[in-house]
């Protein structure tokens, strides 16, 4: 029997998809530095300390004038920093506008970033070179990350310049990335995804076997008595969202709702919490209706048995044969998993 949404999704709390997808890379919030192995004298001589310079001040900028990004929006981009560099506070600077959602503090995004180092103006991670975007929540991350990614919409390439304090100095530095105690941070992230709570974008009306509504903000259908379901997959946006489309490998966070054809009951209500999990475990009929539609779309789904359950379900309770009608608006989906 194909897994139902609501077991091949997986509850995920406080929008914590970045969690879900196990994603890996990021400006993490705890970094884990690797001690170096300390120094040994051989029992015939005396380990004489090596003195250490004093690091000279740095005066910290006001703006982020000083730097300077070459190449497109979407592509590797060349960050020049003059240092060393180091900023009063945490600043961003728009480079390209996006559009969409903005992100919120809690909010989940897939981008591609370039992380530099002010005091000595080396790159320490780069997305672009592993190849892999990142997926994380924003709360999950350094505060600079947040402050500066806070607002950001899909499209957007953004630069943010942090000082120490909001980058690593509440974990030491990063010794690994050659991040010290006070280094000021830039960023140069190009966003690509934003998370939302609910559908959000530009309501549609197409033809529906099914009536569609709304009450108290969520989705309402009534479904006709003693209307004939119909014998093929039905699947169409009553808001269409402005983000890129699902892909069949995705994973999908989303809220829904189901309400059996045969009764015109609603028989299962997953919206209070999203859920996500991956589209290709879940039943034909999502696999078959949400790829393609863009995330923040609302889409409506009836599902005739063979693209649910032509055997019947015991939970929730499905009789054999029966018509599905769903309601899912697509709140996140990400092909990123680690």
């Amino acid at each position: 029997m194909h897994k139902s949404p609501k077991t091949a999704l997986a509850a995920v709390a406080g929008l914590a998809l970045a969690l879900t997808l196990a994603a890996c890379g990021g400006p993490a919030a705890s970094p884990s530095p690797t001690p170096s192995d300390p120094a040994t004298a051989t029992p015939t001589e005396t380990a004489t300390p090596t003195p250490t310079a004093t690091p000279t001040p740095i005066t910290p900028s006001t703006s982020l004038d000083g730097i300077t990004v070459t190449g497109d929006a979407g592509a590797a981009p060349t960050v020049t920093v003059p240092s060393p560099w180091a900023i009063d506070q945490t600043r961003r600077s728009v480079l390209v506008e996006g559009n969409g959602p903005a992100a919120e503090g809690d909010s989940i995004v897939e981008v591609n970033y370039v992380g530099t180092n002010g005091r000595t103006g080396e790159v320490f991670d780069s997305s672009w070179q592993r190849g892999t975007h990142g997926l994380f929540s924003l709360d999950q991350v350094v505060p600079g990350f947040t402050k500066g990614l806070t607002g950001a919409k899909p499209g957007e390439r953004v630069l943010i310049g942090m000082p120490g304090a909001d980058g690593y100095d509440a974990s030491g530095g990063s010794p690994d990335a050659g991040i010290e105690v006070g280094d000021s941070l830039v960023f140069l992230v190009d966003v690509i995804a934003v998370s939302t709570k609910t559908a959000v974008g530009t309501p549609a009306s197409p033809s529906l076997p099914v009536t569609v509504g709304e009450d108290g903000g969520k989705p309402t259908v009534s479904i006709p008595a003693g209307a004939t379901p119909p014998a093929n997959l039905v699947a169409e946006s009553v808001i269409v969202g402005a983000q890129r489309p699902v892909a069949a490998t995705d994973y999908v966070m989303v809220r829904y709702r189901t309400w059996s054809w045969k009764t015109g009951q609603m028989i299962e209500d997953v919206y209070e919490a999203p859920e996500a999990g991956q589209l290709a475990r879940l039943i034909p009929g999502w696999q078959k209706g949400l790829v393609g539609k863009p995330i923040g779309s609302r889409v409506v789904i009836v599902a005739p048995p063979a693209d649910a359950y032509p055997q019947g379900n015991a939970t929730p309770a499905i009789e054999a044969g029966d018509t599905l009608v769903y309601t899912v608006d697509i709140l996140f989906s990400s092909s990123v998993t680690g």
